[in-house]
């Protein structure tokens, strides 16, 4: 930041800090786990903070392999990792308190006027996440699947659709940041309450 005061500098990085955090200390209190994620970059011919070169999926994944096992409600933790990446995206992983059905942003808005209590419900770009009960492990695993991360973004393309992010999946979260401007926003914020079951929130969705 040539020909930036010092001064207005740290007054930037504070501003930016408490955003995240007070995001991920709030998710902790309900006790939803989060991690680091990649963010979108401004500036330089590279899309996203991450190492790979030609990264898929820019500022919209954990800034970790090791996402499954870092992520956590431990306040002190994240307090940690959000001081020392300030402008991380955040990541919520599923299928632990929660799973989220991710649907194009013309279905979800409309979706949204049949289901008065739908529970927590984000806007990431041209996507409308519903979050909603997790089913878990359940006795028989025929009844339910693992949402590979590896299909991301080109799944979504290619099946404009209807996506369950479930075990092994994650989702961006509020305030995260978005590639070419603009943020994850919550429409209806998490309150406390019980999330919704998740086929009834899915009838509403298929029709």
């Amino acid at each position: 930041m040539v020909g930036v005061p010092l001064a207005r500098r740290s007054k930037r990085r504070a501003h930016r800090i408490p955003h995240r955090l007070e995001a991920v200390v709030d998710y902790a209190r309900l006790g939803w786990a989060s991690c680091l994620g990649a963010h979108p970059l401004r500036e330089g011919q590279r899309a996203c903070s991450c190492d790979r070169v030609g990264c898929p999926d820019p500022g919209a994944h954990p800034l970790s392999p090791a996402w499954r096992n870092q992520a956590t409600t431990d306040t002190a933790q994240l307090t940690r990792w959000f001081e020392q990446e300030p402008e991380a995206n955040v990541v919520l992983p599923t299928g632990r308190v929660f799973d989220v059905f991710d649907v194009p942003a013309e279905i979800g808005m409309s979706a949204l006027t049949s289901l008065e209590s739908s529970g927590p419900v984000a806007v990431n770009g041209d996507r409308v996440l519903f979050f909603v009960a997790t089913r878990g492990n359940p006795e028989d695993e025929d009844e339910w699947w693992t949402s590979s991360i590896d299909t991301g973004p080109e799944t979504i393309e290619s099946n404009p659709g209807l996506r369950w992010h479930c075990r092994d999946s994650y989702v961006l979260a509020p305030p995260s940041s978005l590639v070419g401007g603009g943020s994850v926003s919550w429409v209806r914020p998490p309150d406390g309450r019980p999330l919704p079951d998740p086929l009834r929130v899915l009838d509403v969705l298929a029709d």
